[in-house]
């Protein structure tokens, strides 16, 4: 029996093909969808992020602030005093507790931030931004089944995403980083997704090294976008 027939009588039996003949751009496509759409994504200018992290002993309210192209800022505040940490889409700089002069972050602090700046997600205009996406299969996760999309940037970085099988959003992240001279993965398990002004959201992210007991949770309270950011926020004071 030809392919197309084969496929055909699938189709209206109501069965689905194997994960494996998903290709990575359909896979892309489903779940930019899933999340409201490229459109509506791509039509977000500014987003305020408000809500929770919590660690060991500790819980910290944040505010995280984004516009684009490439600029964020990050306040959180434990036990009464506040941390600024911002990147004005060149350099990343922050101000601690006890010291209120502006430091400027090195370089690889600078390339975290602009990553947590492009709010769209590294799945946005992917080729075009150079990134290399590669199947990775179908695995099962704690949340159920997902497909494995694996991404490695111009620079040679390399991470991995999970979508969910049966909802196409993303379930989990794993990122590779170094540390005392040896090569760790932080995972990032990723749910609670709501609607918000024609988008789909997390609200929230428990991340934590593989392996390790400890994890750090963000809860997010809120998400407002399409809110008036001065650019003043995002740049470095001057220094007295």
């Amino acid at each position: 029996m030809p392919l197309r027939a084969i496929l055909a009588l699938l189709a209206l039996a109501g069965l689905s093909l194997p994960a494996g003949a998903q290709t990575v751009d359909e896979l892309i496509a489903r779940n930019l969808e899933a999340k409201g759409g490229l459109e509506r994504i791509k039509a977000v200018e500014t987003l305020r992020v408000t809500g929770r992290t919590t660690g060991p002993g500790a819980e910290a309210p944040f505010v995280m602030e984004v516009k684009r192209p490439n600029r964020m800022r990050m306040e959180i505040t434990l036990r009464g005093e506040t941390m600024i940490q911002a990147f004005d889409g060149e350099k990343a700089w922050q101000i601690v507790p006890g010291k209120p002069e502006p430091q400027v972050l090195p370089e690889q602090a600078a390339r975290s931030m602009r990553e947590q700046a492009d709010f769209t997600g590294p799945l946005v205009d992917a080729k075009a931004n150079g990134l290399e996406v590669t199947y990775g299969g179908l695995v099962k996760l704690d949340t159920g089944e997902a497909h494995r999309l694996d991404l490695t940037t111009k620079s040679g970085e390399k991470r991995s995403i999970f979508l969910d099988a049966k909802t196409y959003l993303e379930v989990r992240g794993e990122a590779a980083i170094q540390a005392g001279g040896r090569t760790l993965t932080m995972v990032s398990l990723i749910g609670d997704y709501r609607p918000v002004e024609g988008l789909v959201l997390p609200h929230r992210v428990e991340s934590g090294l593989r392996g390790a007991p400890q994890r750090m949770r963000m809860t997010i309270d809120k998400i407002e976008l399409g809110v008036p950011i001065d650019d003043a926020r995002f740049a470095m004071p001057e220094k007295e």
